[in-house]
């Protein structure tokens, strides 16, 4: 079975060069909707969510009152995939979006995801009440298990019963979806995706310079499509290195990210320019063709190499404070 998947993921890999993604069935599914912006299935779990998400993180950054107006002008456009942490600036940014999504029935209109820090039982669970009640709600769409960038993590989230709590929150209805994150080092999400576990959604780096440097596209994008899992994108800029340090277009970044197999795109939203940059990119979106992914991969791939402007990879720069102290760093 290891030896097939191995295969397979070489072949998917050496596919990417030949514009492999051009063809994929997660895009072909891509469907419009009546506020502009389009869905796309969230892998095997028959939903469907907008192809831009809403970042809790940057929403954390603000006055509350501006985050509570950005988000309810988000949903009001379309873009209801909403991403949190329970560890954003100290819980501040899931108490924001709870305030966003209780006013007006909002609630109802958004598929929410937050994410669980602990790696045991106790602190899972912990953490799931703390997030229910900051974002007013009686259940998540989905709970992923957060910054899954340290070798141990897949082993911690089943030896210290993290999953043990998953698998409860689900069967009481707190939880309809299970996934995990990271941004550090693919080997480590293809390790908790050999573990005993049906996950149904996988967060992970998704940009143009990934293409050629420890690429997650490469090796952990081909597993989420064979075994029907959403994948969400993030840090299609790479936390702005790729404008600052690369010098690139962003909106071509994120046209490139969106023409790969994913479900969704996490966005770092802090203003009402931001949120019509975003919005504009998902109503007109139109996939790079085969020819044009492997023209930009080429042209940048110089700029990949040793991982300068994707420092979440190389470096602890964009590493928790709460995840170091966890793994004791």
């Amino acid at each position: 079975m290891k030896a097939k998947r191995r295969e397979f993921l070489r072949l998917s890999a050496a596919g990417l060069a030949l514009g492999r993604w051009a063809g994929s069935p997660v895009l072909a599914a891509q469907q419009s909707s009546s506020d502009g912006i389009p869905t796309r299935p969230l892998g095997d779990t028959g939903e469907r969510v907008a192809i831009v998400g809403l970042g809790g993180h940057h929403i954390g950054k603000l006055e509350e009152k501006k985050a509570v107006r950005l988000m309810h002008r988000a949903i009001d456009e379309g873009m209801t995939f909403f991403d949190n942490a329970w560890d954003y600036h100290m819980g501040r940014s899931e108490k924001f979006m709870g305030k966003a999504l209780a006013d007006g029935g909002r609630r109802d209109k958004v598929f929410l995801m937050t994410k669980c820090c602990a790696r045991d039982y106790q602190g899972a669970m912990q953490n799931l009440h703390e997030s229910l009640r900051r974002l007013q709600t009686e259940h998540l769409d989905l709970w992923q298990f957060h910054e899954i960038n340290y070798a141990v993590d897949p082993d911690w989230l089943f030896e210290k019963g993290a999953i043990k709590a998953a698998i409860e929150a689900q069967r009481k209805g707190l939880v309809r979806f299970v996934g995990f994150t990271g941004h550090k080092d693919f080997s480590i999400h293809l390790r908790l995706l050999d573990k005993p576990f049906d996950w149904q959604t996988v967060q992970m780096p998704i940009n143009i310079l990934d293409a050629s440097f420890r690429s997650f596209q490469d090796h952990v994008l081909p597993v989420c499509q064979e075994r029907g899992i959403g994948a969400i994108g993030m840090k299609a800029l790479a936390g702005g290195h790729l404008i600052r340090g690369a010098g690139l277009d962003p909106v071509l970044c994120r046209r490139y990210s969106l023409s790969l197999p994913i479900s969704t795109m996490v966005c770092g939203i802090e203003s009402e320019e931001n949120l019509d940059q975003d919005l504009a990119l998902a109503r007109g979106f139109e996939p790079l063709g085969p020819e044009e992914l492997k023209a930009f991969v080429d042209r940048t791939e110089p700029l990949a190499r040793e991982g300068k402007h994707e420092p979440f990879k190389t470096t602890q720069q964009f590493d928790n404070a709460y995840h170091r102290g966890q793994h004791g760093v």
